[in-house]
C-alpha cells in the first residue's frame, strides 16, 4: 500500500518534473516566451493547490476512496487534452485541471497515514512515503528526456495518463478505506470552512505549514529555472538535463532517508531544523556561485544539497503540522498542500523575468525562501 500511495503523493513531481526536459521544445512548437513556458507549471501548480483544498475536506466527509478515484479519472482526461492542446492558452487551462485532479492523490494520500499512525510513528510513516515520493524526481525527468527520443512532448502527456490508469488499479486493489463513517466529519461549505478556520487559528499548525511551504518555494525556483539556466546558459542537452535532474532527485532521497533514521535520535523538531540549516546554506552557495563564480560544477552542488535538505524537511513538516488535528487529517493535509503548491506556483514564473539569459532571479529565489522558511519555524515555538 505505501508504494501506491508514494505514487499518489508523487502526482507533483510527476505532473511537472517529467514535462521539463521538453519545456524549451514545447515553447518553440508554440510560440511562448519563456515566461509563458512557465506558467504551464504555474498553471498546474494552481491546481494541485486549490484541488487539495478541495479534496482534503472531501474525504473528511465523504472517506478516501471515493474522492481518490474520481480524481484519478480526471487526471487522466485531463492528461490526454494536455497532449492535443493546439496553442499555450488551452493548454494553460487544462493543465490547471490535470493539477486540481492530481491534487486528490497528494491530499490523500498523506491523510491515509495519518489515520493509521501518529507521533514518531507518522513522522517515520511519512519519510517512507516521501523516500517513494522521492523516486518520482528521479525517474519522471530521465523518462521524460528518453522519451523525447521517440515521441516529443506531447507524448509525455499520453504517458502521463497511462500512468494515472495504472494508479487507478493500483489503489482500487491496494489502498483500503481508513476512515470510518462514524469518524466523517459533515459536508458542506459550511463544514469546510469551520475546519479550515479552526487549523488558521492554530499558530503551531501555521507555522510548521508556512515553513514547510516556503521550503518547498526553494525547491520550486530550481525547477522552474533550472531547464532554461542549464539547457540554454551552460549548454547541457535535454538528455543529460534530465539525468542532473535525476541525480537532485537521489537527493531528495537520500535527505528522506536520512529524516527516516535519525528521527528517534533527534527528534522531528530536531531533524526538520538541520535540514532548513542546510538548505539555506547550500541556497547560499547557488547565489554565490551564479555572482562570482558562474561555472557549472559549484551550481550543481549546491542544488544537490538544496534538494537533499529538502527530502528532510518536508516530511517533517508534514508531521509536525499534521499531528494535532487526526479528526480533521484531510482538511489538514488539503490547506498544507494548499499553501504548498500556492506559494510554488507564485515563485515559478518569478524566475523566469530575466527570459533565458540570466540564472540571478533563480539564484535569488531560492535563498530567500529558506530564510523565510527558517522563521516561520521559529515562530511555532
Amino acid at each position: 500500500m505505501m508504494i501506491v500511495l508514494g505514487a499518489l503523493s508523487a502526482f507533483g513531481p510527476l505532473s511537472t518534473d517529467m514535462y521539463l526536459p521538453g519545456l524549451p521544445s514545447m515553447t518553440r512548437d508554440l510560440g511562448a516566451s519563456a515566461s509563458e513556458a512557465q506558467l504551464t507549471i504555474s498553471g498546474c501548480l494552481i491546481g494541485l493547490a486549490i484541488g487539495q483544498l478541495i479534496a482534503g475536506p472531501l474525504s473528511d466527509a465523504l472517506g478516501r476512496r471515493r474522492p481518490l478515484m474520481l480524481g484519478l479519472l480526471a487526471y487522466i482526461v485531463a492528461s490526454a487534452l494536455c497532449a492535443v492542446a493546439p496553442s499555450v492558452g488551452p493548454l494553460l487551462a487544462v493543465r490547471f485541471v490535470q493539477g486540481l485532479a492530481g491534487a486528490a492523490g497528494i491530499a490523500i494520500a498523506r491523510a491515509v497515514v495519518r489515520d493509521r499512525a501518529h507521533g514518531l510513528a507518522a513522522a517515520r510513516a511519512y519519510a517512507t512515503l516521501m523516500v517513494v515520493t522521492g523516486l518520482g524526481p528521479i525517474l519522471a525527468p530521465v523518462a521524460g528526456g528518453l522519451l523525447l527520443h521517440v515521441t516529443d512532448w506531447r507524448g509525455i502527456f499520453v504517458t502521463l495518463a497511462v500512468i494515472g490508469a495504472a494508479l487507478i488499479a493500483g489503489t482500487a486493489a491496494l489502498v483500503p478505506e481508513t476512515l470510518a463513517a462514524a469518524a466523517r466529519t459533515p459536508a458542506g461549505l459550511r463544514a469546510t470552512r469551520d475546519s479550515l478556520g479552526w487549523l488558521l487559528r492554530d499558530r503551531r499548525y501555521v507555522a510548521h505549514t508556512l515553513a514547510a511551504s516556503l521550503a518547498f518555494g526553494t525547491l520550486m525556483a530550481y525547477i522552474a529555472g533550472s531547464p532554461f539556466v542549464l539547457e540554454h546558459i551552460h549548454g547541457l542537452s535535454p538528455q543529460v538535463f534530465s539525468l542532473v535532474f535525476a541525480a537532485n532527485g537521489g537527493g531528495i532521497l537520500i535527505g528522506r532517508q536520512l529524516a527516516a533514521t535519525y528521527v528517534d535520535g533527534v527528534g522531528t523538531l530536531g531533524v526538520m531544523q538541520t535540514g532548513l540549516a542546510c538548505q539555506l546554506a547550500a541556497a547560499t552557495g547557488v547565489l554565490a556561485s551564479t555572482l562570482f563564480a558562474p561555472r557549472l560544477a559549484p551550481l550543481l552542488i549546491g542544488l544537490f544539497v538544496a534538494a537533499a535538505s529538502l527530502g528532510a524537511v518536508l516530511p517533517m513538516a508534514t508531521a509536525l503540522a499534521m499531528e494535532d488535528h487526526p479528526e480533521r487529517a484531510g482538511s489538514a493535509s488539503g490547506l498544507l498542500g494548499f499553501t504548498q503548491f500556492l506559494l510554488g506556483s507564485i515563485v515559478a514564473p518569478l524566475v523566469g523575468v530575466a527570459g533565458t539569459a540570466s540564472a540571478l532571479p533563480m539564484a535569488i529565489a531560492m535563498p530567500v525562501c529558506s530564510v523565510a522558511a527558517t522563521i516561520a519555524l521559529q515562530a511555532a515555538r
